[in-house]
This record gives structure tokens, sequence and C-alpha cells, in this order.
């Protein structure tokens, strides 16, 4: 991920600008919908992976099926 080796100090210059930019009345709404975004993001893959899961137990295996001659 591209955001992985920020660090602290550039996490408060990225905080720094945002309030600059945005000012102190929007910051909080923008952080509420970032986690709102967050949220729903996981929330859509921890589906995905789950939906993955379900599929690979329908499927049968090759040693369950047994051949008959």
């Amino acid at each position: 991920m591209m955001f992985s080796n920020i660090g602290i100090p550039g996490l408060i210059l990225v905080l720094v600008i945002a309030l600059i930019i945005f000012g102190p009345s929007k910051l909080p709404e923008i952080g509420r919908a970032f986690g709102r975004t967050l949220s729903e993001f996981k929330g859509a893959t921890k589906g995905l992976v789950s939906d993955s899961d379900h599929e690979d137990e329908k499927k049968p295996s090759l040693t369950a099926v047994k051949k008959e001659g």
C-alpha cells in the first residue's frame, strides 16, 4: 500500500494541510465520512471473503468423490 511508510511526521503534515484547506469546522464531518467509508469497505471485504469460503465448502473435493468400477 502506498501509505504504509508515511510515519508520524507525515501523518501530522497531512492533518495540518487538511486543517488549512478545510478549516476546523469541517474536519469532524470529514472524519466521520471517512470512518463510515472504511467500515463499509471492511464489511464488504469480509462479505467477499466469507462468500468465497462458503463456495469452497460447496465444491466436492477429489477425495470425497468415489469411483465405482
